[in-house]
C-alpha cells in the first residue's frame, strides 16, 4: 500500500532542497479546465505527484526558476480546483495529498538564530523567515482545503493521517517563522476537530511539549500558538471537567507562568485558565493561589502581567470563592501599591475603576480596608510619581464611601501603630545612648572612635507624617480624588510618558542625528 511509504519519510532537510543530484524538471500539464471531467482525477494525481519535488531556495535561490514557477502555479491550480469543485476528493487522492504535505513539510528545523529565554524581544528580534515560503504557503493552503472540504472523509484520511503524522507536525511548530506557525494553528486545530480518535493523543503531545519547555529548555517558538489551539479546545470541554483536565491546569498551565519568556505567549495562557474557571469555579482557590506562589519578585514587567491576568480572574470570580482567597491576594495588591515601579502600582490601583472588584470588597471591606490601609496611606505620602498620589486619594475616597466607621477605625488604628513603633524607635535611641555613655567612660574610648561619628547614634525611620487629625485626612482624600478626576476629564493625553524628568531638546535632537558607525562604514565603503 502507497500510504506505509508516507511514514517512513524522514525529515531531510532545513528548507526546500533537491530532489536528487539532477536537476529536476517538471512537465507543464493542462489545466483542470481544459480536460474533460471523467480525465480530471488523474490529472490531479499527476500534479500531485509533481508537487513532490523540491527545490533549492537557500544555497541557490535562482536556480531552477522555470521549474519553481511550475510547481507554484500547480498548487495554486490545486487550491483552486478544491475550492470551487464537488466530489474531486476520491479515495486514491487521500494518500497522495497526505504524501505530498509530507514530502514537502516534515524536515529539519534550522538551530534558532535569536537569543532565548528573557533576552528574547519579539518587537525587536528579527524570526528567520522560511526561504522556501512561496511553495510551502500553497501546501498548507492546499491541504486546509483538503481537511475544510465537504467531501473530506475521515474515516478514509485515518488510514494516512496518524499519530505519526500529528507527531511530526507538531515539531514543526518550533518554527521560527510566524506565517508557518500561524498555517500549523489552523491545521492541527483542523485535524483535532475531524479525528476524534487522534484528540487525546494530541493533548498528550502538546503537554509534552510544555513539560520540556518548563522544565529543560526555557525555549519554544510554538507556545503561543499551541496555547491558542488549548484555548479553543478548554472551551469545548465537557461539564463536569475531567480529572485529566483539571491536573493539565494545576500541573501544566499554571507552572507556565514561572518561565522568563512569559511575554511571548501570556494573553494566550491567561484566557486557557479564564476558560477553566469560567468552567469550573472551585479551581480558584488553586489557581491564585498558585499565581501568587509565582509571583516575580524583581521584575515589574512580568509583575504587570500578573496583575492583568488577576483581573480577569476577579471578572469572573464567585463571591463564595472571592472570600477563600481574598486575605492572600490583597496582601500581595498591598505591596504592589507600595511598588517603586510606578507601573506595577498604577496597575494594581486601577483595580479601584473595575465595578464588580469594587462589589466583592464592598461585601468584604471589614476584612480588606485593615490590609489595604497603610500601604495607601503611606504610599500617598511617599510615592514618588504624583499620578500615583491622585489613584491612591481615589481608593481612600472610595473605601471611605463604602464604609465611614470601617475607615475612621483604620485611621485611628494607623495611628496608634504609629505612635507605637514611634514609642519603640525612642527606646531603641535611648538604650543605644546608654551604651555610647558607658563606652566614653572607658579612657581609651577617644582612640577607637572617629570624630565624625559622635552624632545621634540612631535617627528615626518614618513612613512619613503621623495621622494627626482624622477629619484632615478626609477632607485630604476628598480634594484630591475630586482633583485626579478633573485633570482625567480635562487632560487626554496621546502618549503617556513614563517619567516625570524634564525632556531635554538637544539630547533629543542628538539621537536623532545620531548614525551608527556600521551605517558611516557602509556609506565610505559604498563611495
Amino acid at each position: 500500500m502507497f500510504w506505509r511509504l508516507v511514514k517512513i519519510i524522514p525529515p531531510l532537510r532545513n528548507s526546500e532542497s533537491k530532489a536528487s543530484g539532477n536537476k529536476p524538471k517538471l512537465d507543464h500539464l493542462e489545466a483542470f479546465k481544459n480536460v474533460p471531467p471523467a480525465e480530471q482525477e488523474k490529472l490531479f494525481l499527476q500534479k500531485l505527484r509533481q508537487c513532490c519535488v523540491l527545490f533549492d531556495f537557500v544555497s541557490d535561490p535562482l536556480s531552477d526558476l522555470k521549474w519553481k514557477e511550475v510547481k507554484r502555479a500547480a498548487l495554486s491550480e490545486m487550491v483552486e480546483y478544491l475550492t470551487h469543485n464537488r466530489s474531486v476528493i476520491t479515495e486514491p487522492i487521500y494518500p497522495e495529498v497526505v504524501h505530498v504535505f509530507a514530502v514537502n513539510m516534515f524536515r529539519a528545523l534550522p538551530p534558532s538564530s535569536n537569543p532565548t529565554g528573557a533576552e528574547f524581544d519579539p518587537e525587536e528580534d528579527e524570526p528567520t523567515l522560511e526561504a522556501a515560503w512561496p511553495h510551502l504557503q500553497l501546501v498548507y493552503e492546499f491541504f486546509l482545503r483538503f481537511l475544510e472540504s465537504p467531501d473530506f472523509q475521515p474515516n478514509i484520511a485515518k488510514k494516512y493521517i496518524d499519530q505519526k503524522f500529528v507527531m511530526q507536525l507538531l515539531e514543526l511548530f518550533d518554527s521560527e517563522d510566524p506565517r508557518e506557525r500561524d498555517f500549523l494553528k489552523t491545521t492541527l486545530h483542523r485535524i483535532y476537530g475531524k479525528f476524534l480518535g487522534l484528540r487525546a493523543y494530541i493533548r498528550k503531545q502538546i503537554n509534552n511539549i510544555f513539560y520540556r519547555f518548563i522544565y529543560e529548555t526555557e525555549h519554544h517558538n510554538g507556545i503561543a500558538e499551541l496555547l491558542e489551539i488549548l484555548g479553543s479546545i478548554i472551551n469545548g470541554f465537557a461539564l463536569p471537567l475531567k480529572e485529566e483536565h483539571k491536573i493539565f491546569l494545576l500541573k501544566v498551565l499554571l507552572p507556565l507562568h514561572k518561565v522568563k519568556s512569559l511575554s511571548v505567549y501570556h494573553p494566550q495562557l491567561a484566557y486557557c485558565v479564564v476558560q477553566f474557571l469560567e468552567k469550573d469555579s472551585t479551581l480558584t482557590e488553586p489557581v491564585v493561589m498558585a499565581l501568587l506562589k509565582y509571583w516575580p519578585k524583581t521584575h515589574s514587567p512580568k509583575e504587570v502581567m500578573f496583575l492583568n491576568e488577576l483581573e480577569e480572574i476577579l471578572d469572573v470570580i464567585e463571591p463564595s470563592e472571592f472570600v477563600k482567597v481574598m486575605e492572600p491576594l490583597f496582601r500581595q495588591l498591598a505591596k504592589c501599591v507600595s511598588s517603586p515601579h510606578f507601573q506595577v502600582a498604577e496597575r494594581a490601583l486601577y483595580y479601584w475603576n473595575n465595578e464588580y472588584i469594587m462589589s466583592l470588597i464592598s461585601d468584604n471591606a471589614a476584612r480588606i480596608l485593615p490590609i489595604m490601609f497603610p500601604s495607601l496611606y503611606r504610599n500617598s505620602k511617599t510615592h514618588w510619581n504624583k499620578t500615583i498620589h491622585g489613584l491612591i486619594y481615589n481608593a481612600l475616597k472610595l473605601f471611605m464611601e463604602m464604609n465611614q466607621k470601617l475607615f475612621d477605625d483604620c485611621t485611628q488604628q494607623f495611628r496608634a501603630e504609629k505612635n507605637k513603633e514611634k514609642a519603640k524607635w525612642k527606646e531603641r535611641e535611648e538604650a543605644w545612648i546608654k551604651i555610647e555613655n558607658l563606652a566614653k567612660s572607658n579612657p581609651q574610648f577617644l582612640m577607637y572612635i572617629d570624630s565624625s561619628s559622635l552624632s545621634s547614634p540612631m535617627d528615626m525611620e518614618t513612613d512619613g507624617p503621623i495621622i494627626e487629625d482624622v477629619m484632615m485626612l478626609k477632607k485630604t482624600v476628598e480634594e484630591e480624588a475630586t482633583q485626579l478626576h478633573r485633570d482625567q476629564r480635562r487632560e487626554r493625553p496621546l502618549m503617556r510618558r513614563k517619567s516625570e524628568l524634564p525632556q531635554d531638546t538637544s539630547t533629543t535632537k542628538a539621537l536623532e542625528t545620531h548614525r551608527r558607525a556600521e551605517d558611516m562604514i557602509g556609506a565610505q565603503d559604498g563611495h
